[in-house]
């Protein structure tokens, strides 16, 4: 199918239309640049859902869980597993998820395993292109479940409209790895196995994270005010809301394997949408959302561009050799490879200038 046909089949609801454009789309193949721009058109209904943690939290199962509640309440849901890359392929290692059993043969939820390629963010620049599709295909949901390779996941906040980070009980060390940066990017934290000794003990530990956040701890990353309420994950509630101008970030227990806390979890994805678009942090979200791909964006088509120019020369190595043998240095390289880019956008500007200040002409 050529991007043409692949929009129509998307916008038609064609589930082997919409497999092959998430296809595309990932190993940017040609034309997927045309084929996002058709769909950004038809999307921006679907709620976006970020889930994340440390490995071995429960993020598959509870990711299952989430999509087949979903599923019992009539809404369509797509799914995209972020895996860690083969350093060989550049595949995704796990694309096998055996732990996303409840939904199988169910064709109202679309799943799909993408590769992290390489990125530190934890998502790959194709990822918000598959979330466009999956929109654009009328999906009422999306969730992302992350590689939860640690502090690095902060990417998921440019794409998602809320974020679940998973703790597993009992674990110190997890806690520290919130300390360290992960903490800013939740909008909710589950506390999942929590039928597990510690669980109590990590809620705890999470309660004063935030509360220690809310005290002045400033956040550039995350998209909300930090406080905290616990909601116990087998129905009843456990403590009085914080009152805060922000967002009161809720602590959810959940045992994912059985289904316990699950519809607590979803209840707060609720209140945290209700939030955003109450609060109008929704929209500023949505421009952070296209500032940042639009920066994304521009990253990879210049360092296309400088990838040509570098080949147009020679390649690199020829200046490897140079600086090696002490005739220049890095940085009078790059100077070199970025000049002809440089003088090419001053020439246009100028030329831009100069047309403004002749007014128009009769070709115009």
């Amino acid at each position: 199918m050529n991007p043409e046909e692949l929009v129509e089949g998307v916008l038609a609801g064609e589930h082997r239309a919409l497999a092959r454009a998430i296809t595309v789309i990932e190993n940017r193949a040609d034309g997927y640049r045309e084929l996002v721009s058709a769909l950004h058109t038809h999307a921006g209904e679907a709620d976006v859902i970020g889930v994340t943690g440390s490995p071995g939290a429960g993020k598959s199962t509870l990711v299952d869980k989430l999509a087949a509640t979903y599923r019992e309440r009539g809404l369509t849901v797509g799914v995209i597993a972020i895996d860690p890359s083969s350093p060989y392929s550049g595949g995704a290692v796990l694309g096998d998820r055996i732990r996303m059993g409840s939904n199988i043969g169910d064709m109202e939820v679309f799943f799909r395993s993408m590769s992290a390629r390489g990125s530190l963010g934890g998502l790959s620049a194709a990822t918000s292109d598959a979330v466009t599709a999956l929109d654009a295909f009328g999906k009422d949901k999306v969730i992302i479940e992350t590689v939860g390779a640690g502090q690095n996941e902060i990417d998921i906040v440019r794409t998602a409209d809320s974020v679940a980070v998973l703790v597993p009980p009992g674990s110190g060390d997890d806690v520290q790895m919130l300390k360290a940066g992960i903490l800013e990017i939740a909008d909710l934290f589950v506390v999942n196995k929590a039928d597990l000794d510690g669980a109590d003990r990590t809620v705890q530990e999470l309660r004063e994270l935030v509360q220690y956040q809310q005290g002045g701890v400033p956040s550039d990353v995350g998209h909300h005010s930090a406080t905290a309420e616990t909601v116990k994950g087998l129905g009843s509630s456990d403590g009085d809301e914080a009152e805060t101008d922000g967002w009161t970030s809720p602590i959810v227990e959940t045992v994912a394997n059985r289904g316990e806390g699950v519809e607590d979890v979803l209840a707060a994805v609720a209140d945290h949408r209700t939030h955003l678009q109450e609060s109008g942090e929704g929209d500023e979200q949505t421009r952070t959302r296209y500032a940042e791909e639009i920066r994304t964006l521009l990253r990879e088509d210049l360092n296309d561009l400088l990838a040509a120019e570098v080949d147009r020369r020679g390649g690199l190595d020829s200046y490897v050799e140079r600086v090696v043998a002490g005739e220049t240095d890095p940085y009078s390289v790059a100077d070199e490879l970025l000049t002809p880019i440089a003088d090419c956008i001053e020439g246009t500007d100028r030329g831009d200038a100069a047309r403004r200040e002749q007014g128009p002409t009769a070709e115009d």
